[in-house]
């Protein structure tokens, strides 16, 4: 797996889970070095689909190919190396910032990319105000001066982990959840600096996220109803087009009541 170019392929995709069919017929490929956005509404099988890409889940009918090979065929370790997800959840450790980032042991942390990670993915006017910088303890539970992170704080934490890695593919699985909407502006506007043109996957349900992609798949009730660009999908007047307007008109009347 020493190829930097990977393809990935869903080919008629089906998961089932006890009374539920998640995914439904989901046909796609995810391109080299190319934005890819998943949405549609909570509900619609986006978490699903990243999780049967990640090898998370296996797929109940059809097959993911990487490079034109089943991934079945890879071994796990080698396959979860091409990866750097964030996900919704993000969990925090016992141990300084700087191994939160970097999930290695003490000798084989680089504090240095740690903290320039952190800073990239927003988290630096939070750093500037930690006395021990990326040395500070996180949480409680050892230290009684460790620090606790807000949700938006750990999402920033999370999106430097991925940095940190530095795979060829980057997941983010609704990584503004958390954010204001300031910080979501600056994460969106900073995207193609922060992923250097790797391939990424994009999991959201806000639309504001979906102009700088290259590539947009609508799922809806499990199957994938729409794809294209922003522009070709807005101009198709579909599922997509709607549910984006819709959002838009929120924060246009939001903006307007707080005048």
């Amino acid at each position: 797996m020493a190829n930097p170019e990977y393809v990935l392929e869903m080919r008629d995709i089906v998961k089932v889970f006890p009374g539920v069919r998640a995914l439904d017929g989901v046909k796609l490929q995810v391109r080299p070095g190319k934005v890819h956005v998943i949405c549609g509404e909570n509900g619609a099988g986006k978490s699903t689909f990243i999780k049967l890409l990640l090898r998370l889940y296996e797929p109940t009918e059809g097959e993911i190919l990487l490079n034109g090979v089943n991934i079945r065929e890879y071994n796990k370790r080698s396959y979860y190396r091409i990866f750097a997800p964030v996900f919704q959840e993000v969990e925090l450790f016992a141990f300084p910032l700087a191994e939160n980032v970097s999930m290695q042991s003490p000798k084989k942390t680089d504090k240095a990319l740690a903290e320039k990670c952190l800073v990239d993915a927003g988290f630096g006017e939070k750093l500037a105000e930690l006395p021990r910088g990326v040395d500070t303890e996180i949480l409680k539970i050892i230290h009684d001066d460790g620090v606790d992170l807000s949700g938006g704080e750990k999402q920033k934490l999370a999106l430097a982990r991925a940095l940190y890695k530095g795979a060829p593919v980057v997941v983010l699985d609704e990584p503004t959840a958390a954010l204001d909407a300031i910080a979501e502006s600056k994460l969106y506007n900073d995207f193609d600096n922060l992923t250097g043109g790797k391939t990424a996957v994009y999991i959201s349900h806000r639309l504001s996220s979906t102009q700088f992609c290259n590539n947009v798949a609508m799922f809806k009730d499990g199957e994938m109803c729409e794809y294209g660009t922003h522009d070709s999908l807005m101009k198709k007047n579909g599922a997509y087009a709607e549910m984006f307007r819709l959002q838009a008109q929120y924060y246009v009347d939001k903006e307007a009541a707080n005048v």
